[in-house]
Formats: structure tokens, sequence, C-alpha cells
């Protein structure tokens, strides 16, 4: 497995999405389980989740509880960076509400803590910006884990360029990471993945298969990633992974998997090396 850095952290190049475990059409805590530990079995180091990760109102941090049940069971479980969220709530009715309120992030933080069973969380991310709350102030909030030390590296998700800068700014350049959308299909995050390749920033791109439902419709909707795919005998899914890869080096794509065979096939991008006119052909489909 390559790896790729978040701050001063030496991460697998491939993370783990957790969020499909955890919501609708989740399967079995047995499939989940063996789904993380193929992860770690497969050298990736570097899993994503979030407390608003769950079906029920009564199962907030569903997917924290069950990636800390998954790390503590596999020997390879503490090598793992742990990246969560912040500031996004399901109410149980499958809809998805904000709230970036300072109080609302330190208590929901204080409540992963519990639930991942650590001192102090790897990465810990605001999740989506809130507009009944300046942003200055979640951020500002972010920086205060920081700072007491819940947290040990901070990132945001879902922001643009400004607010990227903004947070890097509010954090006094302790910026690690910005969590985006960015798939062959969507491909509106490119500004603010060349902002942090300039900046150094990790740049994670979420649902980059197209989203957990659509991911096995990837080569028949974007031809090139199946041409690809055919002519070098493997997945246009890993063609796809790979493609994000050649992008920058602080690209680190966290496909999401409920199932074993998905996240060992994910993990192998990392050794799939494009051509430059691949690239192209990619980059122009």
């Amino acid at each position: 497995m390559h790896t790729r850095r978040i701050g001063d952290v030496e991460v697998s190049a491939i993370g783990l999405g957790a969020m499909p475990m955890s919501i609708e059409g989740r399967p079995d805590e047995e499939r989940s389980l063996a789904t993380l530990h193929a992860a770690l079995d497969a050298g990736v180091t570097l899993i994503d989740t979030a407390d608003a990760y769950h079906l029920h109102a009564d199962e907030v941090g569903h997917n924290e509880t069950l990636i800390a049940k998954a790390l503590a069971s596999h020997e390879r479980g503490g090598e793992v960076l742990v990246a969560t969220k912040g500031g996004h709530l399901r109410p149980g009715d499958g809809s998805w509400t904000l709230d970036g309120s300072p109080r609302h992030l330190k208590e929901a933080c204080e409540a992963s803590l519990r639930r991942l069973g650590v001192e102090a969380i790897g990465l810990y991310q605001f999740h989506r910006p809130d507009p009944k709350v300046d942003y200055a102030e979640s951020v500002g909030a972010v920086r205060d884990l920081l700072d007491e030390g819940k947290i040990r590296m901070a990132g945001i998700s879902n922001a643009n360029p400004e607010q990227i800068l903004q947070a890097q700014d509010i954090l006094g350049g302790r910026l690690v990471a910005v969590q985006n959308q960015f798939s062959p299909a969507f491909r509106s995050s490119e500004p603010e993945l060349r902002l942090c390749d300039e900046l150094g920033i990790a740049f994670l791109p979420w649902s980059p298969l197209g989203g957990i439902s659509k991911a096995g419709e990837l080569g028949s909707t974007h031809g090139a990633f199946a041409r690809i795919a055919e002519a070098r005998g493997v997945s246009p899914q890993r063609v796809c992974l790979a493609w994000m890869l050649a992008k920058s080096p602080v690209v680190v794509p966290i496909p999401g998997a409920s199932r074993p065979e998905t996240i060992r096939d994910s993990a192998a991008a990392t050794d799939l090396v494009l051509t430059a006119d691949e690239v192209a052909e990619l980059d122009a489909a």
C-alpha cells in the first residue's frame, strides 16, 4: 500500500469511507466488521466517519461505535487514523439537518471521543457549513478543540475556496484536510483541489466513485474509464481512484464500501499507475 500524508501523519493513499455501513441499505454488523477488517488487511490506515452516520434518532454515532469495535478486534487497529466529523444531524426521518454552533460542535466532539474510546480524535472535521451560524464561529470551535488537545488535527468538509482560506487563517495555519465531493460525474470541486495542492493540504474526495448506489454504473456512464479498465484488466472503479491519485499528491480518496471485496479492489488502486495520455483522456471524459 502506497502512502500519503495528512498533516504530520502518514496514511494509506486510499482510505475507507465507512458511511454505507450505517445508513440506508446498511449490511448486518457481521459483514460490516468483515469489511472494516478487510480494509485493514489490505493496508488501509485511514477510515472516515461522522457522528451523523446512522439511521434512527436514538443511534447517533452508530458508525463511530462500529469502527471502534472493528479496530479493537484487529491487530492493526492501532495503526489507523480515524477521521470523524461534527455539525450534521439526522433526526431519524431520513433527513439531514445542520448545527454548526460552537456549543453543539464541542458537545459532539466529546460524544465522539467517548464512542471512539480515545483521548484525542485523530482528525476532526467540521462537516458542513451552517447558514444560520457564522462560519468563523464554527471553525473557531474546531480551533478551540485543537488548542485543548481534544483533537490532534483539524479539517473542514464541503467547503469552497474562500472558506478554505478563512479556515486556514482561523486555525493559524493548522488546517490539514479538506473533504469535498469529487467524482467523474461531480467535478465542481476542482478549484478546491487545486487550492489544496497549492497549500499542501490533503484533499479527501468523498463519493469518489459516484456514491454507493451508482459506483457500479461508473463504466457504463463514463466510457473512457471502462475502455482503460478493459485494456488494463481491472475495474473501472480502480481506474477512477488511480486517476484521482494522479491528479495531485495531496489527494487521498475515501471510497465507501460495505463489502470486503469492494474495499480490496479500491485499495489496489494505489498500485495502478496511469500514463499521462490515460490521465488526459480521463480528465476530458
